[in-house]
């Protein structure tokens, strides 16, 4: 029991101490009528996990539009250095998306792709980040063949 409480306690520990983020994808949000938000969480001085959710408000006869509907981002980044202010990173994520073809056929799919980004953050916990990848749908044929990851992000990091 006791060690238990123990492992417990150093999780906790360990959890609180970490730092964390949450940020929202303007460029998205501004540009296609898209909601992105994301939670990241540091897990080494060089490497984080996080997820991110995206919500597409945009309607189907616009001249430009994700094909996603919804779409669930887990992902792993790696930072190439240690420094606090500008970092570049590398990820790779899986995007579970759903959404509907241009012939009304329903889809939900899963795709493993890469990223690549920049990430300024201020010493106050502001942080700008810019994003972009590809991923590639792999379970179904009606799913678009291609997944983007892109983004402008804007947050804090506390």
């Amino acid at each position: 029991m006791k060690k238990i409480v123990v492992i417990i306690t150093i999780f906790c520990i360990n959890f609180l101490q970490a730092q964390q983020e949450v940020s929202i994808d303007l460029g998205d949000a501004l540009v296609i009528k898209t909601l992105e938000v994301t939670y990241e969480r540091y897990i080494g001085e060089q490497s984080s996990v996080g997820v991110s959710a995206l919500f597409n408000f945009q309607e189907r006869n616009s001249d430009f539009r994700y094909n996603e509907d919804n779409m669930i981002t887990p992902f792993f980044r790696h930072y190439f250095t240690s420094a606090r202010n500008w970092n570049y990173f590398g990820e790779i994520f899986l995007g579970i998306n759903s959404g509907e073809t241009d012939s009304g056929v329903s889809y939900t799919d899963g795709a493993l792709g890469i990223a690549v980004g920049s990430k300024y953050v201020s010493n106050g916990g502001f942080m700008v980040s810019v994003l972009g990848g590809l991923g590639r749908n792999f379970f179904t044929d009606t799913a678009p063949a291609v997944v983007p990851r892109i983004g402008l992000n804007v947050g804090y990091r506390f």
